[in-house]
């Protein structure tokens, strides 16, 4: 849309300008190292598939290697494929406020201006996570000739090399092994979506319902995103960036979206947790150092990197993500305790045999309702 009154609520080519031109520059490597690592990771990438397989058993013996692509990206590469997603799946919230703003006074000047403010601002963000991000199975985007997709749909492994280049060296570690590990867990998230076709259009389902049911003018997201990158940009008093703050995801206004924020957070957590769970459970195989790297990996996940650091993750909702993490892996291997790789495997089964977030705390509720209600249905027949 061109005309003023029809612009789009977020200019989204401003967003990728502004958070390329705002991420910080990645570690001095020399052309030949950029292309080593780059090669290194791509390799790592094909051995993980295998272990992973193994390991999980959630793929068959036999099954052809599956064709998601593997895009070892810099830090712009990253946000371009992440406002392709977002682009996307906002889509249809976007629409409801731009019908909602168009009878409102000065939705005129809002079109004109309002676009760009937030394409700014969300760049400003995207910029702050660019610089933070290892990889993300990125599923939502579609696929187009920067960014291909595998031909069921979708969907491509993304590893960010200048930021395994500046953890590894952060944290001292073996670059060989950091980098295997790492490909480890993107790669086990991977294994997730192609292993379970539904999988995917679930996540977009809830997403759809969770967006639906907003009920907010365009000027509180604004706001929501103004207060995240006046954080950024240290702009905010000390006094307002304590636990008072707000979360992006604070949008949240009637009961369907809070019963949908729980599925979707309970989801998140078997996700982010089934991949370290099997990171570290494949890792003492394959990666000598495991042990010194998850430790060192540990201690800065939960430190961050200041106060600054803090208060923006605090707003972006990144503490939640942390907790997903931990909270994640605690079910998943207490689960497999219990009933083996196989039977927790039945958590793939359908989105009724998915965690709810009362048994991502409490497994072995988990295993009652999934495990008693097979028993009940094997006798049956």
């Amino acid at each position: 849309m061109t005309s003023i009154g029809g612009a789009e609520m977020v200019d989204w080519n401003l967003a990728v300008a502004t958070a390329t031109r705002l991420v910080r520059p990645g570690p001095e490597v020399s052309r030949d190292e950029a292309r080593a690592v780059v090669a290194e990771l791509r390799g790592h990438a094909r051995t993980s598939e295998r272990h992973v397989r193994e390991f999980t058993r959630m793929i068959p013996d036999g099954t052809p290697v599956n064709d998601t692509p593997v895009l070892v990206v810099d830090r712009a590469g990253w946000v371009k494929a992440n406002v392709a997603g977002f682009r996307q799946l906002l889509q249809p919230l976007l629409g409801k406020m731009q019908d909602r703003r168009a009878g409102t006074p000065g939705a005129t000047v809002f079109g004109a201006v309002g676009g760009k403010v937030t394409g700014v601002e969300l760049g400003m963000l995207l910029s702050f996570l660019a610089s933070r991000v290892l990889g993300q199975y990125e599923t939502f985007a579609p696929v187009s000739r920067e960014l291909p997709g595998s031909t069921a749909g979708g969907g491509r492994l993304l590893l960010v090399a200048p930021n395994i280049v500046h953890v590894e060296r952060e944290l001292d570690v073996t670059p060989h092994d950091f980098r295997l590990w790492v490909c480890l867990h993107e790669e086990t998230h991977r294994t997730q979506f192609t292993a379970v076709p539904w999988l995917r259009d679930h996540l977009e389902g809830e997403i759809q319902t969770f967006l639906g049911a907003t009920e907010v003018d365009p000027m509180t997201v604004l706001e929501r995103l103004r207060e995240a990158a006046q954080s950024f940009a240290g702009a905010r008093p000390d006094a307002e960036r304590g636990d008072e703050g707000r979360s992006l995801v604070e949008i949240v206004q009637t009961p369907e979206q809070r019963e949908v924020l729980g599925r979707l957070t309970a989801v998140m957590s078997l996700l982010e947790g089934h991949a370290d769970f099997v990171m570290d459970g494949v890792g003492p195989q394959v990666v000598p150092s495991v042990a010194e790297i998850r430790e060192k990996f540990q201690q800065r996940r939960a430190s961050g990197a200041g106060r600054l650091d803090a208060a923006l993750r605090k707003v972006l909702g990144l503490d939640a993500k942390l907790r997903q993490y931990r909270d994640g892996e605690r079910f998943v291997r207490a689960v497999v305790g219990q009933v083996g790789m196989d039977g927790f495997n039945r958590v793939w089964t359908s989105p009724n045999t998915l965690p709810t977030k009362a048994e991502i705390a409490r497994p072995a509720d988990w295993v009652a309702r999934v495990h008693r209600k097979g028993s009940e249905e094997s006798e049956e027949a």
